[in-house]
């Protein structure tokens, strides 16, 4: 399936890129943003593509071959952004563009459990190694299982949720997508699996967010795009959940009070409803965006 970059005339719109001018996109995904700014920098303005997920940067590589003259690929995480521009020698850079959000490749074809539709093994890491959801939920301990599905997903339940998993790992190893679904649905009141949202959604976005460092993450790369950034250039970010989005807020409000940057966003900048409508996965987008001073 073809992903559907998400707020993207709203991308454009404060990241402004200009002929000739370079970007980063820190989650390049299958290019779609990329290949926006590529569009308006043109005819030697240079991406610098970042993704931890080795796959996509062969799936970016394969869509934008058209303009790969102009398109600088790298496979890691972007909390190592300030390394990787300094071994690809990027410089002078016009703005970074971060969207925090899943691609739909990875949810409907990666093979790695990240949607709860799908009978697959419980993996959910972008990367190829490290930490995996199977290990959380088998190995750690019910405060820690809890805390996640409390701190990153907001789920109500989460205490009843964590001690159903320690319960039925004793019986048997949780490996697939479809058990971890059953044992949710075991662990609510009837009348809150038919709410607006899946009622596993909470717990898989919380699993995915603890297997990835996805919030300490964000945390590394914002203080080190601070000093990438020239003046004048410009920074984006879409976030698609609470804590992300007041990690960036709180960041950038800090900065601005530090004569460091402007906000150009005074509330978060969300999905019109057209979009929404023609994709359902921008409802949750918030984009802030700011200037270099």
């Amino acid at each position: 399936m073809k992903h559907q970059p998400v707020l993207q005339k709203e991308v454009l719109e404060y990241l402004d890129p200009k002929p000739n001018e370079n970007f980063i996109d820190c989650t390049v995904g299958q290019g779609g943003h990329a290949r926006l700014i590529l569009e308006k920098t043109a005819p030697k303005g240079v991406v610098l593509g970042i993704d931890q997920d080795p796959k996509q940067i062969e799936n970016c590589r394969q869509e934008l071959r058209d303009l790969k003259e102009r398109l600088v690929l790298v496979n890691s995480s972007y909390a190592n952004l300030k390394e990787i521009v300094q071994e690809n020698r990027f410089g002078e850079i016009g703005g970074i563009l971060i969207d925090l959000g899943m691609s739909s490749w990875q949810l409907e074809e990666s093979g790695r459990g990240f949607s709860f539709l799908k009978d697959e093994p419980l993996i959910m890491s972008y990367g190829q190694d490290g930490l995996t959801a199977k290990e959380i939920l088998n190995k750690w301990p019910l405060e820690n299982i809890e805390s996640i599905f409390q701190n990153y997903g907001e789920e109500r339940f989460s205490k009843r949720i964590a001690r159903r998993i320690v319960e039925a790992r004793k019986i048997r190893p949780i490996e697939t997508t479809f058990q971890l679904v059953e044992i949710i649905q075991k662990s609510l009141p009837k009348r809150y699996q038919f709410g607006k949202i899946h009622f596993a959604t909470r717990v898989f976005q919380a699993l995915r967010i603890a297997v990835n460092g996805e919030l300490e993450n964000l945390e590394d790369v914002l203080p080190q795009m601070m000093e990438i950034l020239q003046s004048g250039a410009r920074l984006v970010i879409i976030s698609f959940h609470s804590a992300e989005d007041r990690i960036v807020k709180n960041f950038l409000r800090e900065k601005s009070k530090e004569n460091i940057i402007k906000i150009l966003t005074k509330k978060p900048i969300t999905a019109e409803e057209s979009e929404v409508i023609e994709n359902p996965r921008s409802r949750s987008a918030k984009l802030r965006a700011a200037i270099k001073l």
